[in-house]
């Protein structure tokens, strides 16, 4: 088959087009035939040498496929060969065939396309586990979504909305949080002009918001404590402003506040799984109604996915990247 692998740590230009012996699914697992995979900022990391996969996962980047099932343990899944399916997986996906957990495929929700649905897995997994289980965003509570014209971003903006909260976002463009605001955000703060701790707390009449998405931490970290309410929560996902962070620990104490965060690729299946039901359940019905939507904003065939991987360097992207193959 054809795949694209890093050739070594680097720029774009580190990911080549190759052959590869077809992999061949083990228990509890099924062979995908690829027709689209997403791109995703772990993909990134993999590609510069700061996120290496899982121990027994694919060497290949990619996390995310659509695709038809072709063979493997399908189990008491309810799936059957020539099912089309979306799929998390560790690893592997930029390639014409991959292997997932069984568990962690999904039907295609009806009335999206292949490329619409291979934005799905990665994105809506994150955000489901880190804003809904970790962060237990409840009825009447609101949410601060840093990044939010990215991939997880677009995610956690419909999909906190879709369900009835009112959700505000940072993004690094005016035109970007047009864009987020038009998703349903109430607000979007352009960080490069605003700050986004006073913004936050004029439109909450000073309350601040109850959770935080938080792909940035670093110095963001004491500002986010700033805009949580109390009994707030902030839920780390990446470190894109670095690893280190003052806390203010006389605001944690007194106002009740919780700083967590998480890692989905490295989690074992049965955790996904857990995730995959949830999915299934609180989320479908959703797609199906047409209340939510990836947003894809270019695609590229397999062999540039070199291309791909500059636009999502050059971070101007609204929404996610997603391969054809």
């Amino acid at each position: 088959m054809k795949a694209v692998e890093i050739s070594k740590p680097g720029g774009p230009e580190v990911l080549v087009l190759v052959d590869r012996p077809m992999p061949q699914p083990q228990a509890g697992e099924v062979l995908i035939k690829v027709s689209a995979a997403g791109i995703n900022r772990p993909d990134v990391f993999q590609r510069k040498g700061n996120y290496p996969p899982p121990p027994g996962a694919s060497d290949l980047p990619g996390l995310e496929v659509v695709g038809e099932i072709v063979s493997g343990d399908l189990g008491d899944s309810g799936l059957a060969v020539g099912d089309k399916v979306c799929a998390l997986l560790a690893g592997g996906g930029y390639a014409e065939y991959c292997v997932a957990p069984t568990a962690q495929c999904l039907p295609v929700p009806k009335g999206l396309s292949d490329v619409e649905a291979a934005g799905i897995p990665e994105t809506y997994y994150t955000v489901w586990s880190n804003v809904f289980d970790r962060g237990r965003l409840s009825e009447g509570e609101t949410l601060l979504v840093h990044g939010g014209a990215s991939g997880i971003g677009t995610t956690a903006v419909q999909l906190a909305t879709a369900m009835g909260h009112k959700v505000y976002a940072t993004v690094g463009s005016d035109e970007r949080a047009r864009a987020v605001e038009a998703l349903g955000a109430a607000q979007a703060f352009n960080y490069r002009t605003q700050d986004f701790v006073e913004e936050v707390k004029n439109a909450t009449g000073g309350r601040g918001v109850d959770v935080i998405l938080d792909m940035v931490a670093g110095s963001y970290v004491n500002r986010n404590i700033n805009c949580l309410a109390d009994d707030g929560r902030i839920v780390i996902i990446a470190l894109l402003g670095g690893a280190k962070a003052e806390l203010d620990c006389s605001q944690i104490l007194r106002r009740r506040l919780t700083v967590t965060g998480s890692t989905l690729r490295p989690r074992p299946v049965p955790f996904k799984a857990a995730i995959a039901r949830s999915l299934k359940e609180r989320v479908w019905p959703l797609f199906e109604a047409g209340r939510i939507k990836p947003i894809v904003h270019a695609t590229f065939p397999l062999e540039r996915a070199c291309d791909a991987h500059a636009m999502m360097d050059a971070g101007e992207q609204i929404g996610k990247i997603v391969l054809t193959v």
